[in-house]
């Protein structure tokens, strides 16, 4: 396991005392190989990749198995964004959620804490069952893992500090958190992992090398303990991928909807686009497009749809890392596959029902331990016409893609 020195830190605000950072120094282990640390030479005047009148020989339609997105923010509950956001998610063809910890101004690290959440969450859209998590942090206690399990808590998600939306919590080393992993290896609860180290100049460290230089930590972490279930969250490159496939099946990752058509270039072009970890090169999106059709359960769906009031992406000062996607989810996927075909990345022959079928529902119910789904949702090939927005009087969230014809989601 990588080493690392903890420092105290000046309290943020607003914490409560029990929240207070106690890390400072951001000592994930880096190892020596750079890994496109030339992003200037990709920063130019793009127009975005997408072309919607691109073709491919896959069916018009599809029925396959309700949907499980293994990845969600939906942010504080009750709250304007829930409000807006949770009740996308079941007329998008999904039925199970697993929802992220990363609250403001205080994530979820309870177990009380997350049974309020869901029962906020249900108050919004009692017919989706939302897996709950907690937020890895020094309150989090082995003590606390076992009430998590009797309570039916999924996992436990690390944030690297700083790295991301809410990680201003987040740990630079897992050695202070040895017992915690014990305890979760033992009664079976996930650590979901963002997989990436905080940028940092001096290190050569930027958005486009960030989760290559974790992978080792990765690697430490399934060595030291080899039977705790593992998700590498929202992988973004071949390295990645390739990582998760040297590991048992204990070991999966998640992949998105939309780093499975962006390039640096567009996100570099629209803030709508942004998000962490962000969208790479040609041949990372060709890998992530891989490993969706040749998954047998080592891969599977979750959006990290991270919604932001439209302020927070075009407002003032740095915009707000976060592609938001939960309405469309499924639609996005089928439509980047097609592009993926038309560009040659994979053949229109990888593209299966039983591929889809695991990709969106069954791979991650079953590692989740989850029974299949018994309910049926029919997809459409350019059925919808993804929004130019989600409003209320309090919010403005601008959908990925907006304007464009996507698949429809009905629910048999």
């Amino acid at each position: 396991m990588p080493s690392a020195k903890l420092s105290h830190d000046s309290p943020l605000t607003p914490h409560p005392p029990h929240l207070q950072p106690h890390f400072s120094v951001s000592l994930f282990h880096l190892h020596n190989s750079l890994f496109f640390t030339g992003i200037a030479l990709f920063f130019k005047p793009h127009t975005p990749t997408h072309n919607p009148d691109i073709t491919a020989k896959m069916k018009d339609t599809y029925t396959l198995p309700s949907a499980a997105d293994m990845h969600v923010h939906l942010r504080n509950a009750p709250g304007p964004i829930a409000s807006l956001v949770t009740p996308t998610i079941r007329p998008a063809g999904i039925d199970t959620v697993f929802v992220m910890p990363n609250l403001a101004p205080v994530p979820v690290t309870s177990v009380d804490a997350a049974l309020e959440y869901k029962s906020a969450l249900e108050a919004i859209d009692p017919s989706v069952n939302y897996l709950m998590s907690l937020y890895l942090h020094s309150s989090v206690t082995p003590e606390e893992i076992a009430k998590a399990k009797k309570a039916g808590i999924a996992g436990v998600k690390a944030y690297p500090k700083g790295a991301t939306t809410n990680s201003q919590w987040g740990v630079v080393s897992f050695e202070p958190f040895d017992e915690v992993l014990k305890a979760m290896e033992k009664e079976g609860i996930v650590l979901n992992l963002h997989g990436e180290v905080p940028s940092d100049s001096k290190e050569g460290v930027t958005v486009m090398n960030a989760e290559s230089r974790f992978l080792p930590t990765l690697r430490s972490l399934v060595g030291k303990y080899p039977k705790l279930k593992i998700v590498l969250e929202h992988c973004t490159t071949g390295e990645a991928v390739e990582a998760v496939r040297e590991f048992g099946e204990d070991v999966v990752g998640t992949i998105t909807a939309h780093h499975l058509s962006l390039l640096v270039d567009d996100w570099s072009a629209n803030v709508h686009h942004y998000c962490k970890p962000s969208a790479k090169s040609p041949e990372d999106r060709r890998a992530l497009l891989q490993a969706v059709v040749s998954s047998k359960g080592k891969f599977f769906l979750g959006t990290d749809s991270a919604p932001h009031d439209i302020s927070s992406k075009k407002g003032k000062g740095n915009t707000a890392a976060g592609v938001f996607t939960q309405p469309y989810a499924l639609g996005y996927v089928l439509k980047a596959l097609e592009e993926g075909i038309a560009r040659g990345d994979i053949s229109d022959s990888d593209v299966t029902d039983e591929a889809l079928a695991g990709f969106f529902s069954s791979y991650g119910r079953k590692f989740y331990g989850l029974p299949p789904s018994d309910k049926k949702i029919l997809l459409k090939k350019d059925g919808a016409t993804v929004e130019e927005s989600l409003k209320s009087e309090q919010a403005e969230i601008v959908p990925y893609r907006a304007g464009e014809k996507i698949w429809s989601v009905e629910w048999l």
